[in-house]
């Protein structure tokens, strides 16, 4: 399995630069210092200490990725990236770049199919978010937003199967 998320992960850096040079968006250009200025209540702070406690900068052109984490609350990892885009996909974003990740990793990674349909069922009863123009939520209250797209029970039923399957990787990691 580790082979096959090193796979994975030379996969995404590859591809996202191939993808950027055709994403025609303008970058934010908003560092995390920038963000970290924000409130501390504002989904701008929390972004600048998701991304600075990552030892990460925003991606020019693709922000809303990193935005999609803070939200939704999924890790790095490989397995939480692709059920992060099961999420997505749930919630109704279709690009052939989500398509990709969704056939390739569950093609490499079947052992993680139970959280991919996990998360794709969160996105499916989730309001919809993956529409939002991110960079004008940074300055809105995070609690109040993420609020208003997840319910209290399907945060907290979130939470927890990030949580059981953050820990069955790392009971994967020591076998």
């Amino acid at each position: 399995m580790k082979r096959r998320k090193r796979l994975i992960n030379w996969l995404f850096e590859h591809t996202q630069r191939f993808y950027l040079r055709f994403k025609n968006k303008e970058p934010w250009l908003i560092s995390a210092e920038m963000l970290l200025e924000m409130s501390p209540e504002s989904f701008g702070y929390r972004l600048g200490s998701f991304l600075k406690g990552n030892g990460f900068e925003l991606i020019p052109k693709v922000e809303r990725h990193d935005a999609y984490h803070l939200l939704t609350g999924f890790s790095t990892s490989v397995q939480d990236e692709i059920a992060m885009q099961y999420m997505c996909f749930g919630n109704g974003k279709r690009t052939p770049y989500l398509l990709a990740v969704l056939f390739l990793g569950t093609f490499l990674l079947p052992e993680y199919f139970a959280y991919y349909r996990k998360a794709y069922t969160f996105g499916k009863v989730s309001n919809s978010f993956h529409h939002f123009d991110f960079r004008m939520v940074l300055p809105v209250n995070y609690e109040i937003f993420r609020s208003a797209v997840f319910s209290e029970e399907t945060s907290r039923k979130l939470t927890a199967i990030q949580q059981h399957y953050s820990e069955q990787n790392i009971h994967l990691k020591t076998i």
